[in-house]
């Protein structure tokens, strides 16, 4: 096997030119076998292996960078570098990342996870280097996906007025995770499609070198006005017109194509972007059909692409998508937004069912926010579904644009708290903090389905703005007996008890009342206090559920900086409530990758942790 001579970075470099195909295969052969065991990103990595060999061909590691944008298409770079047996713990606890990170290896240039930011990193790595007069390349991969992101534009802005070298690889595959859209999607289009400049190049060029004496001349005459000739034969030529050299596009599963075009940029004293045409999925049938459902993948089956854990529950996506799509039959001012999540978000069924009423506006996530703050303030009720990890983009929308201005937006907050194999860059645990500190702002964490269902309906009655935030697992049924409704804007009491009081907040509730039951059975029975609405906080409801308690604890799967565990602890001082208040959440530290039960019981958030905790508050531990 070829691969099995690529031991460390830059073995690749020694490989003949011949083998490179043979190679390629190889990769894709590992990367499916793996995947198809642990999970991750298969698509896009399946999409990027014969630019990810071109560029290690061109590169010494670890002193030349790259900057992989989002980052999830970056197991060959880790592959070509060295970390073969890593990818048999990839994405698990304590084992190899998804994504790049400096920790991991001298080769990972840039910690990523989310979009649109290789760019101004490498613009800051070419800056760094040019002020230290040092001498290395830096090579920034970005997807035409994230070029719909305004930081892509920021970056490319500055970097226009650069003097010496910096390529940015744009890998066009027209896809994000769901289908791209908007104005920079059908520009690249027509760059795919329009074969007329390099043709009338590659013609004029060879027409011409058939001259006696004077065609070599001209012809190289031809090739230094290069630009006017793109300025004529291609619309719009975005990338030139800003100042930055613009070539391609180039076959990007062709490796011969790709060094050579690369190499050529290096010798640039200029930004230039290398416009490569690749296939999300390539080689792998399955994910050629259907690349967006072969994005991030669980365990499956190679034979026929069939996931081997077959979903059985509703999750609380599921249940959201069908209660939107239930209410906007109803009330046609409901409209969608997404920001090319539509099938991870639930957006998908809303899609297909309302068209004309439904917005994807790509990875864009400041601007989602603020295009729903002007549908509101037109007349509409939008519902903006994110991921809470990516929600963080739009914070300073939220605050202006949204609640300065009481517009009622509504925000379906997914993948709140911890999220497990993604790690640090996707853990959604800070929703609750920076949400709760904005005035206007009504947040709700919902317990299970039948909350989650009732929080959207109670949220589309009022016309202020609104955030549900609700986990990625499995909606649970549990506590179903309890369906306080959502009119009175109040706490709910699960159980009353005394010396001890568990206030919980969404995922968390279940957890209090796993606590309580083991709680019992030593024989001390606490209040449990199911929070709802985290902001404004219903401090009647906590401050009577504490009554002569000796202990508090608060429960959050978010941050404890900032979170609900600080408002109750000072609420009840202020009252003059002495009790011992224990927060429950996550401590201050990014949380990395693993699966979520075990990532609770890591950080002692499970039942068991709590109920002990508990006991040594009371003195009630037993001898050992």
């Amino acid at each position: 096997m070829v691969l099995e001579k690529i031991k460390q970075y830059n073995d690749v470099r020694r490989v003949p030119a011949e083998e490179l195909p043979i190679l390629a295969d190889e990769i894709r052969s590992f990367l499916i076998r793996r995947i198809s065991e642990n999970g991750g990103h298969l698509a896009s990595n399946l999409g990027v292996v014969e630019l990810t060999i071109a560029l290690h061909r061109c590169l010494h590691f670890p002193e030349d960078k790259i900057v992989w944008d989002v980052g999830h298409q970056a197991y060959t770079h880790k592959l070509l570098t060295g970390r073969r047996e890593g990818f048999y713990k990839l994405r698990k606890a304590g084992g190899m990342s998804g994504f790049p990170k400096r920790s991991e290896s001298p080769c990972d240039a840039f910690d990523t996870g989310h979009s649109s930011t290789s760019i101004s990193a490498g613009l800051g790595y070419v800056y760094a280097r040019d002020l230290k007069k040092e001498h290395y390349t830096v090579v920034s991969v970005i997807g035409d996906g994230s070029m719909t992101g305004g930081m892509a534009f920021e970056a490319l802005n500055n970097a226009a007025a650069l003097n010496s070298n910096f390529i940015i690889i744009l890998n066009d595959n027209a896809m994000s995770i769901s289908r791209n859209v908007g104005g920079m999607s059908r520009y690249l289009s027509g760059i795919r499609t329009y074969r007329g400049y390099n043709d009338l190049k590659e013609n004029v060029a060879a027409t011409l070198k058939r001259i006696p004496l004077i065609g070599g001349p001209l012809a190289e005459g031809i090739s230094r006005t290069k630009s006017t000739i793109k300025q004529m034969m291609i619309p719009g030529m975005l990338f030139e017109n800003m100042g930055i050299t613009y070539l391609g596009p180039v076959d990007g599963h062709d490796i011969d194509a790709m060094t050579q075009v690369i190499n050529d940029a290096k010798n640039l004293d200029r930004a230039v972007i290398i416009h490569v045409r690749t296939q999300k999925g390539r080689g792998y049938d399955p994910a050629e059909q259907s690349p967006e459902c072969f994005h991030g993948v669980g365990p499956f089956r190679v034979e026929t692409g069939e996931p081997l854990r077959v979903k059985k529950e509703k999750t609380c996506t599921d249940i959201f998508s069908e209660t939107l799509v239930r209410l906007a039959e109803a009330d046609e001012s409901i409209v969608g937004i997404t920001a090319a999540m539509a099938e991870g978000t639930g957006m998908a069924a809303f899609a297909k069912r309302f068209p004309k009423r439904f917005f994807d506006v790509g990875i864009a996530e400041e601007h989602a926010v603020t295009f729903a703050a002007g549908l509101a303030a037109g007349g509409l009720h939008p519902v903006l579904a994110v991921y809470s990890s990516f929600l963080q983009r739009g914070f300073d929308q939220i605050v202006h644009d949204v609640c300065m201005q009481q517009l009622p937006v509504i925000f379906a907050i997914d993948r709140a708290g911890l999220v497990g194999d993604d790690g640090e860059t996707h853990q959604g645990v800070f929703d609750l903090s920076y949400l709760r500190m904005i005035p206007g702002m009504t947040v709700i964490a919902p317990k299970n389905r039948w909350e989650l269902e009732d929080a959207l309906v109670w949220a589309a009655s009022v016309r202020r703005p609104v955030a549900i935030r609700y986990p990625k697992t499995a909606a649970s049924a549990a506590l179903s007996e309890f369906r306080k409704p959502f009119s009175d804007e109040k706490c709910e009491v699960l159980q009353s008890g005394k010396d001890a009081v568990l206030y919980a907040a969404g995922t968390m509730v279940e957890t209090a009342w796993k606590a309580a039951e083991i709680l019992e059975g030593k024989g001390i029975k606490p209040s449990v206090v199911n929070l709802r609405f985290v902001k404004p906080l219903d401090l009647e409801t906590v401050l009577a559920a504490a009554g002569n308690c000796r202990v508090a604890v608060t429960l959050e799967e978010n941050a404890l900086a900032g979170g609900i565990g600080e408002e109750i602890g000072n609420a009840l001082a202020e009252a003059g409530i002495e009790c011992r208040v224990i927060p429950c959440g996550i401590p201050d530290r990014f949380i990395p990758q693993g699966g979520i039960e075990e990532l609770k019981q890591n950080l002692c958030m499970d039942a068991e942790d709590i109920a002990k905790a508990v006991q040594e508050a009371l003195g009630r531990t037993e001898a050992p």
